[in-house]
């Protein structure tokens, strides 16, 4: 194992501290606490235990989803959307729901708190489509890193079953947007490696990856810019905490 984690993160290119140097890790502990504190903290209970572990790894979770909510609304609204091929409309529309389901999920087991409702993007999302993919890609690959690094440190066997049935989807997701890249005319989309990666074939994984993060603190730095306006992320996009995702045609259940 510890070969396969050293030749995936030489593979991916991906030097850990300067990827969180770049997300601006800089004073994100500050920040990470603050959050994870109004999202329930280590005061809930998750299938009968209080693991503050688990907590921050849920509290996390859930803010990754607000954010994708969040994106993929903003982005069902825009003009980019609207000139998808309506079979790539339908899967962007999914997506919105299923994170949405999964927010909902989570915030029941991490005190019944919403999450922040204000989220920043880079200048040119919703706008410019490379910005667009490239952005998305990269928040799916960290919500694959996440949940993977939640089925290896959750708990209870639930609970991992659950990061398991979530990373799943995320990385469903993943390849959807390398997808529309290729219908919107696009080449490559550049992700959480930093590099191009070429969107012929959309489902080009061999392996799930995690770019060299291993902890869910390093995940929450590499989100903490999407928390706050700054020089370069400057589109912002609210969660609505009260929508209400579609069923219609998705199927499947969380672990009991």
């Amino acid at each position: 194992m510890k070969f396969i984690e050293e030749s995936e993160e030489a593979a991916s290119g991906v030097d850990r501290r300067q990827f969180l140097r770049g997300v601006g890790a800089a004073g994100a502990s500050a920040v990470i606490g603050g959050l994870l504190a109004g999202c329930g903290g280590s005061s809930a209970s998750v299938g009968g235990s209080n693991s503050s572990g688990d907590q921050k790894i849920l509290g996390a979770a859930k803010i990754a989803e607000a954010l994708a909510v969040s994106m993929y609304s903003a982005f069902n609204a825009s003009g980019i959307f609207t000139g998808l091929p309506a079979a790539d409309q339908a899967y962007f529309t999914a997506a919105l729901n299923e994170e949405m389901f999964h927010y909902n999920l989570l915030k029941s087991v991490t005190g019944n708190t919403d999450a922040p409702l204000t989220y920043y993007f880079p200048t040119g999302m919703f706008s410019d489509p490379q910005t667009t993919v490239n952005v998305m890609t990269t928040l799916e690959e960290a919500f694959v890193a996440a949940y993977l690094i939640g089925v290896k440190s959750l708990s209870s066997p639930s609970l991992r079953v659950l990061a398991a049935q979530i990373m799943g989807v995320e990385s469903d997701h993943r390849t959807l947007i390398r997808t529309a890249a290729g219908d919107l005319g696009l080449s490559a989309t550049t992700g959480l490696s930093g590099m191009a990666e070429p969107v012929n074939p959309s489902n080009n994984s061999i392996y799930e990856r995690t770019f060299g993060l291993s902890n869910i603190g390093q995940v929450v730095s590499a989100l903490t810019p999407f928390l706050s306006a700054s020089a370069s992320n400057t589109v912002s996009a609210t969660f609505n905490p009260s929508f209400v995702p579609s069923s219609a045609g998705l199927v499947g259940n969380p672990p009991a």
